[in-house]
């Protein structure tokens, strides 16, 4: 089975293939650095490093770009409000957006373009429109002629006349069709600006996407990603921008993420339902919040709630707990895992039928994801694997080849999705994991599954927690 994708642009599972064979060129649309992103943001900063992974996986070299929109009218706003300049806000937000997504377990971009350091492409590509008569200057802005490129709204599936229904024309613009859309802002007084051929001023928001993604991936991107509120008018925008001046396909894969909800409402300043990511990650670990963003298919709705990250962490934890049984297990084999470097095949355990299975779970992984990124069915096949790991060490034949396998899968598989705990951090258990921990050796214990306690408490000495069975119960305390 091959990779297929939902285009937006087609409104259909395409197969993918790259422009060049073993080469992805793929353009995510940034942050606008004025503030700690929130949740919503993070929901595509997620889902498109799952798939900068799963081409990775796949064998694809990628050329991953995300923008920083660097000046902006929030931007300027929020200077005045801190009584600072635009690049002190933008370098300050840049370095709060890099720790957040470091703390999400998403992988650095190939390049980060910001927008004050590409000024000379964006006024050259906004000439190139002005020359070719996509664009005209009017009193010192520059705006898109939208009624010359033909093709505009065809992302969002909208005709001219419907996308101007209920355009007005603000007070002091020139437009010459109310669904002209500006390319170069004239400055206002004491505002940041650059020189350009029209006038002092700075770029509008759409153009930039355009310029960055012509200067870092090409005429034509392979994959352009955003959420769904990007497909218009930012999109839809970029889409006239850049065919109108190069004359080829921007993208040829469009991907949208659905919306984000808190608690069944619209995330919004009006409701201050906002959660950033900055706080969340004081309270919830990286991998739940991972975890409960890949729950649901990218381009469904997507509800977050106490409840619903209470069960994320307690699906993580599950996955860890078997990773960390595995590694314990191994080691206690006089063993160690095998390197985990490329989407090969689960490792000879020597047992046919663990083998078989594993073989198996691998494949229902792939199939999942290469059906339009299927993540929640991944997820399925990944606790499939937990399942068979857990039942594995439960029998008595069970030997240091099949722990390795199992791992070594496990390991694999959370290449793509990022769930497992970062291996070079120092993973200290939570008192309530260590609860949890004791009451299932309480239970093994019972059942006079005597291997399982044992490896429980093995695991728990690992991790520094010490337990002393007392008249009263267990007790247990931290080396």
């Amino acid at each position: 089975m091959s990779l297929s994708i939902y285009n937006t642009l087609s409104r259909t599972k395409e197969t993918f293939r790259s422009i060049e064979p073993g080469k992805v060129n793929m353009y995510v649309c940034g942050p606008t650095v004025y503030d700690y992103i929130h949740i919503g943001n993070a929901r595509p900063a997620i889902f498109f490093d799952v798939v900068r992974r799963y081409l990775e996986f796949l064998g694809y070299e990628v050329n991953y770009v995300v923008n920083f929109t660097d000046v902006d009218d929030k931007l300027i706003k929020k200077a005045e409000q801190l009584g600072t300049t635009v690049p002190e806000v933008a370098d300050r937000f840049i370095a709060a957006f890099r720790e957040d997504i470091e703390g999400l377990g998403i992988r650095k971009a190939t390049v980060n373009p910001r927008v004050t350091e590409e000024i000379p492409e964006i006024v050259a590509f906004i000439q190139g429109l002005v020359d070719k008569g996509y664009a005209y200057p009017s009193d010192g802005d520059v705006y898109f002629r939208t009624s010359k490129f033909e093709e505009y709204g065809k992302l969002s599936h909208q005709n001219l006349e419907e996308l101007q229904f209920g355009i007005r024309i603000e007070v002091g613009e020139r437009k010459e069709n109310p669904a002209d859309f500006v390319l170069w802002k004239g400055a206002k007084p004491g505002e940041i600006k650059w020189d350009s051929p029209w006038g002092p001023g700075r770029p509008g928001w759409h153009i930039e996407c355009s310029a960055m993604a012509l200067k870092y991936a090409g005429d034509t991107l392979d994959i352009h990603g955003g959420g769904h509120d990007l497909q218009f008018p930012h999109h839809e925008c970029e889409v006239a921008q850049s065919e109108s001046l190069n004359g080829k396909p921007l993208a040829n894969y469009w991907m949208h993420n659905g919306y984000l909800h808190i608690n069944n409402e619209k995330m919004s300043k009006s409701l201050g339902n906002g959660i950033t990511v900055h706080e969340l990650l004081k309270r919830v670990k990286p991998q739940a919040i991972r975890y409960f963003m890949l729950s649901a298919h990218y381009r469904s709705p997507l509800n977050f709630s106490d409840d619903a990250i209470a069960q994320a962490e307690k699906s993580v934890e599950r996955i860890a707990n078997c990773a960390a049984s595995l590694q314990h297990r191994l080691t206690a084999a006089g063993d160690d895992k095998a390197p985990v470097t490329g989407s090969e095949a689960p490792l000879p355990s020597g047992d046919a039928e663990l083998d078989a299975k594993l073989a198996a779970i691998l494949a229902q992984f792939k199939a999942k994801l290469d059906d339009d990124f299927n993540t929640p069915d991944a997820i399925t096949a990944l606790f499939e694997l937990v399942a068979e790991a857990n039942q594995y060490m439960n029998r008595s034949d069970a030997a240091a080849a099949g722990f390795k396998s199992a791992l070594h899968l496990l390991e694999t598989m959370d290449r793509v999705l990022g769930l497992l705990p970062d291996a070079s951090a120092e993973a200290e258990l939570l008192d309530e994991e260590i609860e949890q921990l004791i009451a299932e050796r309480t239970a093994a214990r019972a059942a006079k599954n005597w291997g399982r306690a044992d490896e429980i408490r093995d695991l728990l000495t690992a991790k520094g927690i010490l337990l002393e069975d007392t008249p009263q119960g267990i007790r247990w305390r931290r080396k």
